[in-house]
């Protein structure tokens, strides 16, 4: 699920600024640790979004957390209305910027994402991997949110992104259309099964997600469902759905 293991950024000097310091594995932070030091230190800690792989390693770290919430392992995080820092974030309240980073909200793969950008570069969290497809389950903010939070980077027109798992992306607005063009595939299959009349939750995901690989076919239930979710809310889902 996190590909090669999460990238942990140290940005800039005097000081830098650790974006995801990762797990709380204490090689890999004294790792960061020391790469902060080389570089006039610690000024503060910032988060993608609150999942355990990126967020768990801050407190180790010993520096301010200047934007986000260390998870619990939970899909979704963040309390409505707290200020950066203080513990939790909310979307709508979220500052433009935070140190050297503007902050453009991006839900989707957690409630709490965000991206945050540096220039023409974008630290992109789980919104866009370095190979493969995001996560995106139903209690991220909504598969339509994840679509719109595509959008909203692509618009950006960035020259690299820097992902939460896998290799730097040189080309964003190309990786921005696959992502954009693979989530719209899966609908138009899932649209295409409904319309023949099949309402079998198991049918739908052997028909929509049939080149998924067995053991990965619980994670892409947990997708359909987003999708379901999606369909629903546009008032485009024929009818309910058995077990």
């Amino acid at each position: 699920m996190t590909l090669e293991g999460t990238n942990t950024y140290v940005v800039g000097s005097d000081p830098a600024y650790v974006v995801d310091p990762g797990p709380a594995d204490p090689g890999h932070v004294e790792a960061v640790r020391s790469a902060a030091e080389s570089q006039g230190g610690i000024g503060g800690v910032l988060l993608t979004h609150s999942h355990v792989d990126h967020s768990a390693g801050a407190p180790a770290l010993d520096a301010p957390l200047l934007f986000g919430e260390v998870g619990a392992g939970d899909e979704t995080s963040g309390e409505a209305g707290a200020e950066p820092g203080s513990g939790g974030i909310a979307v709508a309240v979220e500052p433009e910027r935070v140190g050297p980073f503007e902050v453009m909200p991006t839900p989707g793969h957690a409630t709490d994402h965000v991206c945050l950008l540096i220039g023409d570069v974008g630290l992109c969290g789980d919104l866009v991997l370095g190979h493969g497809s995001s996560f995106v389950p139903p209690d991220g903010g909504s598969l339509a949110a994840y679509m719109d939070s595509l959008e909203r980077l692509r618009a950006a027109d960035l020259k690299l992104l820097c992902p939460g798992h896998g290799g730097y992306i040189l080309d964003p607005r190309a990786r921005i259309d696959e992502y954009i063009e693979h989530r719209l595939m899966r609908e138009r299959r899932l649209l295409s099964a409904l319309a023949d009349g099949e309402r079998s939750r198991a049918r739908l995901l052997a028909l929509a997600w049939d080149d998924v690989p067995a053991e990965m076919r619980p994670v892409a239930a947990i997708v359909m469902q987003a999708h379901l979710e999606k369909l629903e809310a546009e008032g485009r889902l024929p009818g309910s759905i058995s077990d």
